[in-house]
């Protein structure tokens, strides 16, 4: 059977506040996007979601974003290559030691928000960005819609690239995603959504939001956590994918050796 991993953005709560519901979303996916520190989460967070992912038997990932929890990292911040190389790093690091303290290993990593749309773009600065995840671990893979700029720089580098589709964001024709700022940038609909991902799975082809028909080649299906309805919507993901015949199965290593 052929097989697709289901992962999504989780811990972006802070102390009392909770973004999505984690543990019910953890049931459903096979890889966790987890915040470190910087966009959202904190020190308690994070290790609640480990926890809930080694529960789950889910892949743990870096999900690394600026230091904005006020603006959910969505706004950009000129920071030099070097400093996103660092912060990159630091975020890791951080997810790194709840892992170990779990047992567990990171699998991925991949970038949130404005950092993200940054290093879809600019491929100097997904270098820059990429060069902390070869410093971490080499074999550390790397989260990231194809036919972006970073997706090329982690090619260039050799890193070992997971091609994911974010189900429920329209992208351009050129394959970058649409600006949230845009009227239909985001999926509401989760029949809309599942027609998306049935397509992506077994045509390879998704509409971009002006009609283009786009390739898009997918390893991965992301649902966002902070999305309205995040959790219906990734209940009828996952029957789509099974329903198309797909296993939905996680990849990389999960714990430590």
């Amino acid at each position: 059977m052929k097989s697709i991993d289901l992962n999504a953005d989780l811990g972006e709560g802070f102390g009392d506040y909770a973004m999505a519901d984690d543990a019910s979303l953890m049931a459903l996916i096979t890889s966790a996007n987890i915040a470190c520190g910087f966009h959202a989460g904190d020190f308690t967070t994070m290790a609640r979601t480990v926890a809930l992912a080694a529960q789950h038997g889910v892949r743990i990932g870096a999900h690394i974003g600026y230091p904005d929890r006020q603006g959910f990292g969505r706004r950009h911040i000129a920071y030099t290559p070097d400093e996103i190389a660092r912060m990159s790093l630091y975020q890791l690091g951080a997810l790194d030691a709840f892992a170990r303290q779990a047992g567990l290993r990171l699998s991925h990593a991949n970038f949130h928000g404005a950092l993200g749309n940054l290093c879809f773009a600019d491929e100097a600065i997904a270098r820059a960005a990429l060069s902390a995840f070869k410093d971490f671990d080499p074999d550390l893979k790397f989260v990231i819609p194809p036919h972006t700029a970073a997706h090329r720089a982690a090619q260039a580098l050799g890193i070992d690239v997971v091609a994911s589709f974010l189900a429920d964001r329209a992208y351009t024709p050129e394959g970058l995603l649409v600006g949230r700022g845009t009227p239909g940038a985001v999926i509401h609909d989760p029949d809309a959504i599942c027609r998306r991902v049935r397509r992506v799975l077994l045509e390879g082809e998704v509409a971009a939001i002006d009609g283009t028909v786009l390739k898009m080649p997918a390893d991965s299906i992301l649902v966002h956590g902070d999305t309205a309805g995040a959790l219906e919507i990734t209940r009828k993901i996952r029957q789509t994918v099974e329903d198309a015949g797909f296993e939905p199965r996680g990849f990389g290593p999960d714990r430590r050796g």
